[in-house]
C-alpha cells in the first residue's frame, strides 16, 4: 500500500487550475522551481565575475547547475517527455564530472604546494 503523502502528491499534481488563461497544477509549480533553480547558475557566474573583473566559473555554479538539472529532469520524467528527460539527464553527469576535475586539481595543486620546500643558500 502507498503513504497517505503519495497519494495525495500524486492527487494534488493531477488537479489543474486555470489561472491567467494558463492551466496551473502542482507538477507545473515544482517545473518553474526547477527553471529557478538552473537560471540561478547564470546570476551566481554573473555576480563571481563581475567581482572578479574577469569571466569566472566558480564552483557554486557547478552545484546549482546539478540541482537545476535533477529538478527539470524529474519533471519531465513525471510529465512523460522524452525530449526534456533526454535534453537535462545527461548534463548532470557533465555537471559532477567537471566538480570532480575541480577538486582533483585542487589535491593537485595542495601536494605539489606541500612538497615544495625553500632552498636554502
Amino acid at each position: 500500500m502507498l503513504p497517505d503523502f503519495l497519494v495525495l502528491a500524486a492527487t494534488w499534481a493531477g488537479k489543474e487550475t486555470r489561472f491567467l488563461g494558463l492551466d496551473w497544477n502542482y507538477l507545473v509549480l515544482f517545473g518553474l522551481i526547477g527553471n529557478a533553480v538552473f537560471s540561478m547558475r547564470f546570476l551566481v557566474q554573473w555576480v563571481a565575475s563581475e567581482r572578479a573583473g574577469e569571466s569566472v566559473i566558480p564552483r557554486s555554479f557547478w552545484y546549482w547547475s546539478i540541482a537545476g538539472s535533477i529538478i527539470m529532469c524529474l519533471y519531465f520524467i513525471f510529465q512523460r517527455d522524452p525530449v526534456g528527460i533526454l535534453g537535462y539527464l545527461p548534463n548532470t553527469w557533465i555537471y559532477i564530472r567537471n566538480l570532480h576535475l575541480i577538486k582533483r586539481k585542487q589535491r593537485a595543486m595542495t601536494a605539489a604546494a606541500a612538497s615544495q620546500t625553500p632552498i636554502e643558500e
